[in-house]
């Protein structure tokens, strides 16, 4: 069994979240402002779990990773910004698509982006392209952080684990949970996103809606793994409430998923409002999910 710690639960949040992060913009679609929300976020969880860590209980592998993930998401959000000007390819050939095809149904000329080079002409913007490539953000920068946080990850569920034969499940515990918030987290946060930026495609947001449904099986069978919530359930394990949390565990792990099918269901719709009903939907999502990974692991360490 583990320990429902709080260090640890802040850096889970704040690697799942970046982690998820490189997922979007690998894609070079999405915004620099989208990075800029995501990372300033997590950097605040990041620094929360290192705080927390160094004033209720220290691990000094876990503290160190926890000051690594700031480190290396301050300078990624630092690249970013340098490199704003140069903006996000994906972003621009959508902009000039775009453009293209309200050109060819009004006859109305529209300038293509000019955020990489000013150029005279479309030939020299042409050729100005690979070169401006070269000063993009480069999405792989997102993944220094996650990397560096697993490590502290692993150290916290060593830490944690009552017994050496425990140890692996209390660290795969971990690791599935930062996956399972982060994917959540990220979700919602981009579904907001499509207000600033309305035409970014919704695959972006259904590819994590589909690494949240991927991700639910494994942690909900990390957590039934004896000793987990089938102790629980069948009274083994008194969660103080007769019963309640462990019955209350379940309602949040099968909201979860069946939220996640919901909102698949929705990004199906063609009107835009159906991006929105799905960020609602994710917003109860964020909820069953941290019932589904914090509740059980608080009645597991009772």
């Amino acid at each position: 069994m583990i320990r429902l710690d709080a260090a640890t639960v802040l850096l889970q949040w704040a690697v799942g979240g970046l982690a998820f992060l490189w997922v979007t913009t690998r894609h070079r679609e999405v915004g620099l402002g989208y990075g800029w929300l995501l990372r300033g976020v997590n950097i605040v969880l990041a620094g929360g779990a290192l705080a927390a860590g160094l004033r209720y209980g220290s691990v000094p592998a876990r503290e160190g990773s926890s000051a690594l993930v700031v480190v290396a998401a301050l300078v990624a959000f630092a690249v970013s910004i340098v490199r704003r000007r140069t903006g996000v390819a994906g972003r621009q050939q959508d902009h000039d698509r775009r453009s293209a095809r309200v050109a060819a149904m009004t006859g109305i000329d529209r300038a293509v982006s000019d955020d990489v080079l000013p150029t005279a002409s479309d030939h020299a913007r042409d050729a100005a392209a690979p070169m401006s490539a070269h000063r993009e953000f480069p999405p792989l920068l997102d993944l220094v952080a996650p990397i560096v946080g697993l490590v502290g990850l692993v150290a916290a569920g060593v830490d944690a684990a009552a017994s050496p034969g425990g140890r692996a499940l209390a660290v795969a515990r971990i690791v599935a949970g930062a996956a399972f918030l982060g994917a959540v987290t990220d979700a919602m946060l981009l579904g907001h996103w499509y207000l600033v930026q309305p035409g970014l495609p919704r695959r972006l947001l259904l590819e994590q809606v589909r690494w949240l449904a991927l991700v639910w099986p494994v942690e909900v069978a990390l957590l039934l793994v004896p000793t987990g919530m089938i102790s629980v359930l069948d009274g083994r394990i008194d969660d103080g409430w007769n019963g309640t949390l462990g019955w209350f565990w379940v309602a949040c792990a099968v909201t979860t998923i069946a939220l996640c099918g919901v909102t698949r269901a929705a990004l199906r719709e063609r009107q835009y409002s159906a991006v929105m009903a799905a960020t609602g939907l994710l917003y109860l999502a964020i909820l069953t999910a941290f019932g589904t990974d914090l509740v059980a692991r608080a009645v597991l360490a009772a």
